[in-house]
């Protein structure tokens, strides 16, 4: 088995924080559907300001609101207005590795869906 990325949002901006919630991030239900991402899952987060990444779990907003809010102690991590990229993950079958294709959606300023890929290029080694 290999770990591959099963989907990502793309330069995501964050849109609030909540200190005071016990955790996670807030994702518009929308793009939490368009990247294939469940309620609860596990996703990683990278910040393309400052470098930080970790990882939390995925709760859904307001669907087609836009929605990115860090919570509890990720929201030390981020700044509103920081541009993050979403991640989660897949165990594949070492013979399906070479041909899987993860979901990519991109955003806007808004935080509006502008493309949603399901292809990458292909491995080749």
């Amino acid at each position: 088995m290999r770990t591959m990325m099963k989907s990502k949002i793309h330069r995501a901006r964050v849109t609030d924080l909540n200190l005071d919630y016990e955790g996670s991030i807030t994702i518009d239900r929308s793009l939490m559907q368009a990247a294939d991402i469940l309620p609860y899952e596990q996703v990683h987060i990278l910040n393309i300001n400052n470098g930080a990444r970790f990882s939390t779990y995925a709760i859904e907003g307001e669907a087609d609101s836009g929605q990115i809010c860090l919570n509890g102690a990720s929201a030390r991590l981020v700044c509103k207005g920081d541009i993050i990229i979403i991640i989660t993950y897949s165990q594949v079958a070492e013979n399906d590795a070479a041909d899987f294709s993860p979901t990519v959606v991109h955003v806007n300023r808004k935080n509006e869906i502008t493309s949603v890929r399901h292809t990458i290029e292909s491995l080749s080694f």
